[in-house]
């Protein structure tokens, strides 16, 4: 939502920002507001607390119903929570995290137990990896892909590299799964991210109609999912995180609310 210039003031997480920013992009939308706005990347040169209080103010001003983190660590939504609870703020309701079959650590192991502390839901994007689950990359890089575009060299270097290739073949292993359900091997993609109990919404983009429609058929998929359906992708994937349980001894995610003392009246 936030337009970016090459002006100091005009870019980052500042209040200023943050406020003149959504307003000329909801001037630009033709809005009165908007449902969510996202706080995209942390700014580390602004002051948790001024970015917690532009968001409650932009909310206030019926700008936006609610703010969300986007890339944001774990720890990093733990300080905007806590800075919103000690100061009476309005804290993050989400995260919007990479989520897909290659990308599974931050959501699968990082977020869950801040998913259930302080009830923050999880909004995933890039369910095709910028189209490489699609399976268009197969053979090459086709001429019109995003792959092929200027400023996505990393993209074309990351499927022609030793590890893209592998992930190719474990694609095609998945596309020949897929043909059982009588789907693609995108809704495939689509619904695995869905089957997450901690996916809430799933971020998909369509070039046609005709793949907004495909990616909307993904839903119908996702009660196919059995569990032993899941274990074989799992297999052919092969890169299932571990999630560790602490132990009583280990610390784990703490909200600490320094509650300011009141000063005596003089």
């Amino acid at each position: 939502l936030f337009y970016f210039s090459r002006a100091e003031t005009e870019k980052g997480l500042s209040r200023k920002h943050i406020i003149e920013g959504l307003r000329a992009s909801l001037e630009r939308l033709q809005l009165e507001y908007v449902d969510i706005v996202f706080a995209n990347k942390p700014d580390t040169s602004v002051p948790m607390e001024e970015i917690v209080r532009a968001f409650t103010q932009v909310i206030n001003d019926n700008h936006c119903f609610y703010w969300g983190t986007s890339r944001w660590s774990p720890m990093e939504i733990m300080e905007a929570y806590s800075v919103a609870r000690q100061f009476n703020l309005i804290p993050p309701i989400c995260e919007q995290a990479e989520y897909h079959l290659f990308q599974r650590d931050k959501v699968e192991v990082h977020l869950p137990e801040i998913y259930h502390k302080i009830g923050i839901g999880t909004m995933t994007w890039s369910p095709l990896a910028c189209g490489l689950l699609t399976g268009k990359y197969d053979d090459g890089v086709p001429l019109h892909s995003r792959a092929a575009l200027k400023g996505y060299g990393w993209l074309k270097d990351k499927i022609l590299n030793d590890e893209g290739r592998k992930q190719q073949s474990k694609l095609r292993e998945l596309a020949v799964l897929a043909s059982k359900f009588d789907c693609t091997l995108a809704q495939l993609a689509i619904a695995w991210c869905l089957k997450n109990d901690n996916v809430h919404c799933v971020l998909v983009g369509a070039s046609s109609v005709e793949q907004l429609y495909e990616n909307i058929n993904s839903i119908q998929v996702v009660s196919k999912l059995t569990p032993s359906i899941m274990a074989d992708i799992d297999r052919i994937l092969g890169n299932k995180p571990v999630v560790r349980l602490p132990t009583k001894s280990e610390p784990t995610f703490q909200t600490q609310i320094q509650i300011p003392t009141p000063q005596p009246q003089r």
